[in-house]
């Protein structure tokens, strides 16, 4: 029998949520002799290797010991997204008057209604990633914690499921930082603060990657007063650094408060208040807050596997060790998405998972080495990237041009008003190869693909100057003006003089 989980609040929602994800009455059915693929993990990475090997006509097996759909569906893109939509709204009306739009009075956030429209639309789409689906699929479904016997078995619930080939897909959990009296005060994770029935009426955030400016941003707009603490000198360190001044910029001029290279020494509690026990650069400080999000990385599910009777090498804080295949340290093992790879997003697990399927079912031939990888930050504006950084290229001795394009350039995004923004697109100097884009934009994880389609298909710059045309007026139009700084570049004074002469010859 099935555990029984209740994910808060125990609304209709979230019962739904659960119904599908998670049924408490569900019972494992019999194992087969043997399967071809055993997959441990139901997040995107898991789900995906299923989809894929059933496809097929493989005999599959899918365990699970918490959620179908994993991070994504239940703590992560759906229901982040979906606040956030809510949020843009608020910045939108805010923002009226510019656009000739006289709203009356203080517009008013109704928190609960916003977090109850994000559960009814995440129940909504767990159907894509519920129990009945993958059994209509064919594919066997346990649920429970599932621990290697030995290289080619598994036990679940009391059940031995043995296979030619297995996959590792048990994804990530965010991580607690080791602060004093954090955990006595308490605090929210990616995985807890979606159950808010109640608008925190002060917010810190610690941590300044993509969970802590997304959601930072958001509940500002919703009404928060928030805080959000970064050790670095940048929020979103890996990003470029201009990217990462301008989102510091909009956040500072919507409200919230930024501390940029500032710990967190020790946090209190009185009264019901938590305290946040500051070292900053111009000294000592506290703040006092309601809520606390936690957003400082996320750490690798590896514990409770027994990977070591399945001759699985793994460490806690990278995870599942693979080779370019994707294949562990066990032959007939692999390993998919956040558990053993640097990037964790969803679309990447799903990538990933396409190449083990391919290299577990047939020939050993995909590796991840080869992936072209976009990623984007979902605050407004929002930072996509793409590739490698120019800083990047140089450290490893790539010789590099940079051409950059602002969108208050761009009739579209000046009539949108959202000229707020810039593309660098980075070029092997001397050639039309692409090195990698970055992308500062209300819509940039969308404009990003064309980028990185030039990428994967290795056409370069060209195709995105002179063979594609773009609706006019569009924002898409950046790209193309951005690429076409390239062949500008390219005409260099003396071929400009020569064709001067040759048609000013033909005039005569």
């Amino acid at each position: 029998m099935s555990e029984h989980i209740k994910i808060l609040p125990d609304d209709e929602h979230n019962q739904a949520l659960v119904e599908r994800v998670h049924p408490p009455d569900w019972k494992n059915p019999e194992p087969a002799p043997k399967y071809n693929l055993v997959i441990v993990g139901a997040g995107t990475a898991g789900l995906v290797s299923a989809i894929g090997a059933l496809s097929l006509g493989a005999k599959v097996a899918i365990v699970e010991k918490f959620l179908m759909g994993g991070d994504c569906l239940n703590f992560g893109c759906v229901p982040s997204k979906a606040v956030i939509r809510s949020s843009r709204v608020m910045g939108e009306v805010r923002k009226a008057a510019a656009y000739g739009i006289n709203v009356a009075g203080k517009p008013d956030v109704d928190f609960a209604k916003i977090m109850e429209r994000m559960r009814r639309l995440r129940a909504q789409i767990s159907q894509n990633d519920s129990v009945e689906r993958y059994i209509s699929l064919g594919s066997h479904v346990f649920l429970g914690e599932g621990r290697f016997v030995d290289q080619h078995s598994l036990e679940v619930d009391g059940k031995i499921l043995r296979f030619r080939k297995a996959v590792i897909a048990t994804g990530a959990r965010p991580a607690h930082p080791d602060i004093e009296g954090l955990s006595e005060a308490g605090f929210l994770t990616n995985e807890t603060v979606f159950s808010l029935t109640e608008r925190p009426g002060r917010l810190a955030v610690i941590g300044g990657g993509p969970v802590g400016v997304e959601l930072v941003q958001a509940f500002c707009r919703l009404g928060s007063t928030v805080t959000i603490i970064q050790r670095e000198r940048q929020f979103l360190p890996r990003e470029d650094r201009d990217a990462a001044d301008l989102l510091a910029q909009v956040l500072k001029r919507e409200g919230v408060r930024c501390k940029l290279e500032t710990q967190v020494k020790k946090v209190t509690k009185t009264a019901g208040k938590k305290i946040l026990h500051l070292t900053c650069p111009d000294g000592e400080e506290t703040i006092e807050v309601d809520e606390i999000l936690v957003g400082v990385g996320r750490v690798p599910n590896v514990e409770g596997l027994n990977l070591e009777a399945a001759g699985v090498v793994y460490d806690q804080r990278d995870g599942v060790k693979v080779n370019k295949f994707l294949q562990t340290t066990n032959k007939d093992i692999y390993a998919a998405g956040d558990v053993c790879y640097p990037y964790k997003f969803t679309h990447i697990a799903e990538a990933t998972a396409r190449i083990v399927i391919q290299n577990a079912l047939f020939l050993k031939s995909a590796k991840h080495t080869s992936l072209v990888i976009p990623w984007c930050t979902y605050t407004d504006p929002e930072i996509a990237h793409v590739g490698m950084y120019e800083k990047e290229a140089l450290d490893k001795g790539i010789p590099v041009e940079t051409f950059t394009k602002s969108f208050k350039d761009v009739d579209r995004a000046v009539l949108d008003g959202e000229e707020e923004g810039f593309i660098k697109i980075h070029v092997r100097k001397g050639k039309s190869k692409i090195l990698g884009a970055t992308i500062v934009a209300r819509n940039a994880g969308d404009l990003m693909s064309e980028i990185t389609l030039a990428m994967v298909t290795g056409k370069g710059v060209k195709p995105l100057s002179v063979g594609v045309i773009h609706p006019y007026p569009t924002q898409s139009d950046v790209v193309k003006r951005t690429a076409s700084q390239y062949y500008e570049k390219k005409m260099s004074p003396f071929l400009k003089k020569m064709l001067k002469r040759w048609f000013s010859w033909k005039c005569k």
